[in-house]
């Protein structure tokens, strides 16, 4: 018996990379989004983020060692980045009592009630997100102006996101279209959702580093981009010249793609929520059929569910379909013999 071997959860990993350094290089990935939020939303950006991260932390610590009676290891970086997460899918005007509310559900409920980093099966910055959602949906849904909104936080002037004013009938937006305020991040939405050239650059930056592989974020994002494409050019109804009613009824007429790719948390949850270690399959082809699965359940709830966000819940459905993914698509044994 004292020859077993502990095996730790998933991740396994044969390289230098540590849990430390993983956790902050995605961190590291993260600050230009966190720069951009500073600059489109000021100090309700700063506050609210330093809130979430100190919560989850304090959570964190506190049941591992009273009630875990375990030695805390919050250096390993992991519960700051649920932190930073949980912020950047928060508006920047929220009350702190909330984002504090939504960091025990993060640390307390969705990571540490499932055994502690590497045992939870949901995303908990997302489990936080949906619940705070669904328990406060007036403070969730109500978005400050970027540029106008930096110098004040609880009364921030607010108005609509791309996403909210096409799922109200406001097809406006479409007309006065105008992407490089998406990239740059000069539109209304969470912390961490409204600068696309600020994602980008960070998922990059993880790919380059090897802290992450391509097949999540391109395969989510490649099959939002393929429906939403195919839904803009039939959205008058006619494919291949004949005219059919059904298309036409089912998508939103007028919409480019680009909106779907940049007007929500479509590159968020791709490159930083999706591609987690524990909670994402391990092979390279479970990884791809996650991410199409993520992709179409977005576009699904996006045209015809009641939010005009679909991501969080999408990853959150495919989270609960690792297990089955891993099963089938089990990676290399290892030592065992390569078949032909």
């Amino acid at each position: 018996m004292s020859n077993l071997l502990t095996i730790s959860p998933s991740p396994h990993f044969k390289d230098k990379p540590t849990t430390k350094s993983l956790m902050f290089g995605v961190l590291t990935a993260l600050i230009p989004t966190f720069l951009v939020s500073l600059y489109s939303f000021g100090i309700g950006a700063l506050v609210t983020t330093l809130v979430s991260v100190g919560s989850c932390v304090l959570f964190e610590w506190l049941i591992t060692k009273y009630m875990l009676k375990q030695q805390p290891h919050i250096a390993d970086g992991s519960a700051i980045l649920t932190g930073v997460l949980l912020a950047f899918n928060l508006p920047s005007n929220i009350s702190p009592f909330i984002v504090m509310f939504g960091a025990l559900i993060a640390i307390g409920i969705a990571k540490m009630c499932f055994g502690g980093l590497g045992c939870n099966l949901f995303n908990p910055a997302l489990v936080a997100r949906v619940f705070l959602l669904i328990s406060f949906p007036v403070q969730m849904t109500s978005w400050p102006k970027p540029i106008e909104s930096r110098l004040n936080y609880l009364d921030a002037v607010t108005g609509a996101t791309p996403m909210a004013a096409i799922k109200a009938g406001d097809l406006s937006i479409c007309e006065n279209a105008n992407f490089l305020d998406m990239f740059v991040g000069t539109i209304g939405g969470s912390l961490g959702e409204v600068s696309a050239i600020a994602l980008i650059l960070g998922g990059i930056y993880m790919i380059a580093r090897k802290i992450i592989t391509w097949h999540i974020p391109v395969s989510i994002i490649a099959t939002v981009a393929l429906f939403t494409t195919l839904g803009w050019l039939s959205s008058e109804g006619y494919v291949f010249g004949r005219k059919i009613e059904v298309i036409a009824n089912l998508f939103e007429s007028g919409i480019h793609p680009l909106y779907h790719i940049l007007g929500g948390g479509l590159l968020l949850g791709a490159i930083f929520m999706a591609t987690d270690y524990v909670t994402s399959p391990m092979s390279a082809t479970g990884k791809i059929i996650f991410g199409v699965g993520i992709g179409l359940l977005t576009i699904i709830i996006r045209l015809w569910g009641n939010y005009p966000e679909g991501m969080s819940f999408a990853i959150l459905l495919m989270n609960a379909v690792v297990p089955l993914i891993n099963k089938k698509f089990q990676p290399a044994r290892f030592g065992a013999p390569k078949t032909k």
